[in-house]
């Protein structure tokens, strides 16, 4: 199978990091280690796994379109004004019924291997979900602007983790959808 993903922003944080902790941490730099490790576990069991990370939405899910991918895994971390808020939420395009079962197997996969507050699956209009020929979905990992989540964001072992977590997510679908 051909899984498209993404790490949400431009590479290297420019010119768009998306969110900053109050310590610095750039989102962009999380979500590309985690993509990068989500690719490469799904490499290991002989999948294609492409990483696709832009700072253009359309560059983005034209390139997923065109090379006929068969899942599309956005991946992202989440901000709020409020320092409390936390865990981790995972959305799919209002209607896709595929969309809900992959974004359900991933939510499951990350709250039942790291220690976030499972904030649910939730449907969603984002451009990359409803923009994309295939079963969609992006996934907030955590809270770049909560202390605790952030503390999880940073630390390689938890990355690896959150990777490995999408990872069995996506192919748990797989399983289920090719019996």
């Amino acid at each position: 199978m051909i899984i498209a993903i993404n790490p949400g922003h431009a590479p290297g944080g420019s010119p768009d990091p998306g969110a900053v902790s109050p310590d610095g941490t750039r989102e962009s730099d999380i979500t590309a280690a985690v993509g990068l490790l989500v690719s490469d576990y799904l490499q290991q069991l002989g999948h294609i796994a492409p990483v696709i990370q832009s700072d253009d939405l359309v560059e983005i899910c034209n390139t997923a379109n065109s090379m006929n991918a068969d899942l599309f895994v956005s991946i992202h971390c989440n901000a709020a004004y409020n320092p409390n808020a936390n865990g981790a939420e995972t959305y799919y395009a209002n209607g896709s019924v595929d969309g809900e079962k992959l974004a359900r197997m991933i939510q499951m996969e990350i709250i039942n291997g790291i220690p976030v507050l499972n904030r649910g699956v939730k449907q969603a209009k984002f451009y990359v979900l409803v923009s994309t020929y295939m079963p969609a979905v992006l996934v907030e990992l955590a809270f770049l602007s909560n202390r605790y989540d952030e503390s999880i964001l940073i630390d390689h072992r938890c990355q690896r983790d959150f990777a490995k977590a999408i990872a069995d997510g996506i192919v748990k679908y797989i399983a289920e959808v090719e019996r």
